[in-house]
């Protein structure tokens, strides 16, 4: 009886076709950033939950780990990397057609999240990051949040370029809550998932996020990230130190991904099942933590503390590299979560040496050291994630110092440029399809028939008898014959069926001459400096195989001809290339699975 009404519930609210226009999106925006911002209470308070019934602590994760002894170091994040692990095995049994990931959801799928195996793998990474995994909660928050959206979306029936953009609206309510950065969230996957900045789709996530935030500023659960104060203001010659942080940090970032993609493929070649690859991660990590419990977590805590305090030169190297370390080993085991927070703290420590041998070399400057570490984040950040514009915005919302901008712009957009000159290589799957897309599109677009151009084997002149055209059509299997005048000007084609008709109709065309049988516009014409991409528009109308070339003179002279099977043969090669270009970027995100049919 529920179910019944549940479902004519369903079709009603699918018969009114205005909730999914443009304008009630904004309504579902707002529901989506309310629901996205209790995911993400609930995921931190389930963290919270797990630790203090597994340790008998809870707080920062850092805390957490100091608080336990040396075995309880080892032993935690190894029983969380088991139990993390089995879920995903669990996760990797459902029969689903629907998408896994919230990124390929939007940008490539259909918007379809599976519930069961969200939650599971949600659950996996709540496993993962309370137990000390070098990760960042917000993956598994933006996915609870990308799922809500994704099903209110299918309860109500929605045509799949609505549920895509829900989906969308969910995934920046999570990272707005997530970070406390509603622009910056939006922005995140304005630039990355969908790949636009159109107002048709940036407004409701706009929407999303700001509610979100409402949301979290209501519950007591929003507060600056970093708040700062007394940034001082920098002279124009202090801005230049900050460009060559954004050098290093797009010279450095690539080899943090590669880093990461090396120890993926060096757990993978273990050939453990997922469940004891995890639990491995988990001691191995555990070995570091006993060392080095501050590279537990997401690090917001040993962050704040680059900010606010004064470290050595030597202890911010240590903390780098031992944050490095356990950051691969619990992304290369295969744990689900994300490698974004990771990437501001190896970013805030970078930028913070930077600092300190700058003061070093130049006493007097104004720049204090914790503003290289913010530009640190950011521009590591920009680089990593390909987003310089997200992330300028997500330092500025986490400070809230618009003295930092400046800098802060400068260092992103170059750490960016730089990374992509010197190394291709991407931290999320989608924009590896998106730059694979954009660089087929652009080498279709700029090949030209020339190199495919063929000599034309079948052409008479316009005062040949008809008998030659006869003769042609019975020596060459072709439909088409090319027909020029005396200085090779082309005038039109012969047509097969029709001298069959005048046969037929007419008896004896003996005396006919070519130029009297002849179709001046019945076969289009290429130029030779046309794209591929046009000349596959031109075959996509055209039965034949085959297509004749002209010039671009006022005359046009008949240059030969283009085989369909060549253009297909080159689209072909070209598609291979730029496969295996992509290949070879990078995803640093959770293992994928063929999704099951």
């Amino acid at each position: 009886m529920i179910g019944h009404t549940v479902q004519a519930m369903r079709q009603r609210l699918a018969g009114y076709l205005w909730l999914s226009d443009l304008p009630a999106m904004l309504g579902w925006a707002v529901l989506v950033g309310v629901l996205g911002a209790f995911a993400t209470i609930a995921f931190h308070e389930g963290m919270r939950l797990v630790q203090q019934l597994v340790t008998g602590h809870s707080g920062s994760i850092v805390g957490v780990t100091k608080a336990l002894p040396w075995y309880g170091r080892l032993l935690f994040p190894a029983a969380g990397g088991l139990v993390a692990g089995l879920l995903l095995w669990a996760a990797s049994k459902f029969k689903t057609s629907a998408n896994s990931d919230y990124m390929e959801a939007v940008a490539i799928g259909d918007g379809r999240l599976s519930i069961g195996q969200g939650l599971l793998r949600s659950l996996s990474s709540l496993c993962s990051v309370a137990s000390g995994g070098s990760l960042g909660r917000e993956g598994a928050m933006v996915h609870l949040a990308s799922l809500s959206a994704s099903a209110i979306g299918r309860f109500t029936y929605f045509g799949t370029g609505r549920l895509r953009l829900l989906v969308a609206c969910g995934a920046a309510a999570g990272v707005a809550s997530a970070y406390g950065a509603p622009i910056a969230g939006a922005l995140f996957v304005a630039e990355i998932v969908l790949g636009t900045m159109a107002m048709q789709s940036f407004g409701p996530l706009i929407i999303a996020a700001a509610s979100a935030n409402i949301v979290m500023r209501m519950t007591g659960h929003y507060q600056t990230t970093y708040a700062m104060v007394n940034m001082p203001e920098l002279p124009g010659i202090e801005v230049l130190p900050f460009v060559l942080l954004g050098v290093l940090s797009g010279l450095t970032a690539p080899l943090f991904l590669k880093l990461l993609s090396l120890f993926k493929r060096e757990f993978k070649r273990t050939g453990l099942p997922l469940p004891a690859r995890l639990a491995l991660g988990g001691f191995l990590l555990g070995l570091v933590l006993i060392i080095m419990p501050e590279v537990a977590g997401n690090g917001y805590s040993v962050v704040h503390s680059l900010l606010h305090t004064s470290w050595t030169w030597y202890a911010v190297i240590l903390i780098l590299l031992f944050k490095v370390l356990a950051t691969a080993l619990t992304v290369g085991s295969g744990a689900v979560g994300g490698v974004f927070t990771p990437a501001l703290f190896v970013g805030a420590a970078f930028g913070t040496l930077f600092g300190q041998i700058l003061g070093y070399l130049w006493p007097g400057m104004t720049a204090e050291t914790y503003m290289y570490t913010l530009v640190g984040m950011g521009s590591f950040l920009g680089a990593a994630t390909s987003a310089p514009l997200m992330a300028i915005l997500m330092i500025f919302e986490m400070t809230l110092s618009y003295q930092i901008v400046l800098p802060l712009m400068l260092a992103c957009v170059i750490s960016y440029f730089v990374s992509r000159a010197i190394a291709k290589v991407a931290m999320y799957e989608v924009t590896v399809v998106r730059d694979r897309d954009a660089s087929l599109r652009q080498r279709l677009r700029y090949t030209t028939l020339e190199e495919l151009l063929r000599p034309a084997a079948t052409v008479v002149v316009t005062t040949a008898p008809v008998r030659v055209a006869l003769q042609m059509f019975v020596d060459y299997p072709v439909k088409y014959l090319y027909v020029v005048d005396e200085d090779n000007v082309y005038q039109g084609v012969i047509a097969q069926q029709d001298l069959t008709s005048l046969l037929l109709n007419q008896g004896d065309i003996h005396s006919k001459q070519a130029g009297e049988v002849l179709r001046r516009d019945f076969v289009k014409t290429l130029r030779l400096d046309m794209s591929l991409d046009q000349a596959q528009d031109y075959f996509v109308a055209f039965q034949g195989e085959r297509l004749p070339v002209v010039s671009r003179d006022e005359h046009p002279r008949l240059l030969g001809v283009v085989y369909k099977s060549s253009v297909l043969e080159k689209y072909s090669a070209i598609k291979k290339s730029v496969d295996a270009t992509g290949e070879a970027m990078l995803d640093f995100g959770p293992e994928r699975r063929p999704r099951q049919r």
